[in-house]
């Protein structure tokens, strides 16, 4: 499932994770509304539910590109049976080893680190 259900969004993310309209990310993308859609149904992205609006986190796109490697990230999560739900909490928990997030650390290039502690945590 791609997008969580508003039921279980309360508890996805903090609130203090900022999160963008999903119309908004398609105008910031310069793509249509179905493409964002699209993308998340492609696991490149991860949307989920917030206030009965279908958002995105912010952190999830540098300027107008999706964050090189969340794609590859959500994949390997995904093939190892984790919920979307679960990949969001993982990507934006704190880790002391990295230091941060698994996201912070996508965000400063450091994407094959996460991709292996991925590739850990699903076999």
């Amino acid at each position: 499932m791609s997008e969580v259900s508003s039921s279980a969004s309360a508890s996805v993310l903090p609130d203090e994770i900022e999160t963008i309209p999903v119309s908004d990310v398609a105008a910031a993308m310069g793509i249509p509304v179905t493409r964002v859609h699209q993308l998340v149904r492609d696991g490149q992205l991860l949307s989920f539910k917030k206030d009965d609006t279908a958002v995105i986190p912010a952190a999830f796109l540098v300027e107008t590109e999706v964050v090189k490697g969340l794609p590859g990230t959500i994949t390997v999560l995904r093939d190892g049976g984790y919920s979307d739900p679960d990949i969001l909490r993982w990507l934006f928990q704190a880790d002391d080893t990295l230091p941060g997030a698994p996201i912070d650390a996508l965000v400063e290039g450091r994407h094959r680190e996460i991709k292996r502690r991925a590739q850990a945590m699903a076999f």
